[in-house]
C-alpha cells in the first residue's frame, strides 16, 4: 500500500474532536482490510459497526476530512484510507524509538503490525548494560544514555516507553529534551510533560480490571 498519497480537498484535523481522532485508527484498520480484499466502497453503517458508533457520528467524523462520500455508493475505500493516513501523519512512514527492552518492549519490537500502519521502530534503548548490544528483533539494543544521538540520527519524534514506573519520568524528560513530541506510555505512572508533547497511556491492568467488572456485573445481572 502506498504511503505517499495526497488527497485533494482533504481538510486538516482542526474540526475533529479528540474522540473523533480516537476513532480514525479504528476506521483505518477496517479500511486497510477492505483495501487488501479489493473492496472499492464502504458504507457509514459498516464503519459505525466496527467503531461502536452511530452512522450519523461516523458521517460527522468523515465530513471533517472533506467531501469524500459518493451518493448511493458510500465512501471510496482507497480515497478515505489515504485521507485518514494524511490526517494521522502516516502517509509517509514515521520513525519511532522504544525505551525499555524488557519482555513487553521486546514483544512490541517484534510485533509486525506497526510497519503496516506507517510506523517504523528504528531504535531500541535500555539502561541495563547486560541488554545493551544484544539483538532485539532486527535491531540491536542501544545504551539509553545515547538517546540524543539516536533521536538526531533517526529523526524520530515519537517514542514508546516500556520502562518501570520509577524510571518513567526521567526517561520521558530526556526524550522530550532531545526532541520527542509524542509518547506512548506503558509505565504505570502519569507523566508530566510540556503542553506541546502528546502522551497516550496504555494501562493494561486497568483495562483488565474493567473487563473483570463487566464480567462480574454481567453474571450478577443474569443471576437476578
Amino acid at each position: 500500500m502506498s504511503r505517499q498519497r495526497d488527497v485533494p480537498g482533504a481538510m486538516s484535523a482542526g474540526p475533529l474532536s479528540r474522540r473523533a481522532l480516537d476513532r480514525l485508527p479504528v476506521y483505518l484498520r477496517r479500511l486497510n482490510a477492505l483495501a487488501a480484499a479489493g473492496t472499492e466502497y464502504v458504507s457509514s453503517t459498516e464503519l459505525a459497526a466496527v467503531a461502536g458508533a452511530s452512522r450519523d457520528l461516523v458521517r460527522k467524523d468523515l465530513s471533517a476530512l472533506g467531501q469524500l462520500g459518493r451518493p448511493g455508493k458510500g465512501y471510496p475505500v482507497g480515497v478515505l484510507e489515504a485521507a485518514i493516513e494524511q490526517i494521522l501523519g502516516i502517509s509517509t512512514h514515521q520513525p519511532v524509538i522504544l525505551v525499555g527492552a524488557g519482555h513487553l518492549g521486546t514483544a512490541l519490537v517484534q510485533y509486525g503490525g506497526f510497519a503496516a500502519r506507517g510506523l517504523d521502530v528504528v531504535s531500541v534503548l535500555d539502561t541495563d548494560p547486560q541488554r545493551v548490544g544484544q539483538p532485539c528483533g532486527e535491531l540491536t539494543i542501544e545504551d539509553a544514555s545515547r538517546s540524543a544521538e539516536v533521536i538526531e540520527r533517526t529523526g524520530a519524534r515519537l517514542a514508546i516507553l516500556t520502562v518501570p514506573g520509577e524510571a518513567a519520568q526521567l526517561a520521558a524528560d530526556d526524550l522530550v529534551h532531545y526532541g520527542i513530541r509524542g509518547i506512548l506510555n506503558f509505565a504505570p505512572v502519569e507523566l508530566e510533560v510540556p503542553e506541546e508533547v502528546s502522551v497516550r497511556v496504555v494501562d493494561v491492568s486497568a483495562e483488565l480490571q474493567l473487563l473483570a467488572f463487566h464480567h462480574i456485573s454481567g453474571e450478577a445481572g443474569s443471576a437476578r
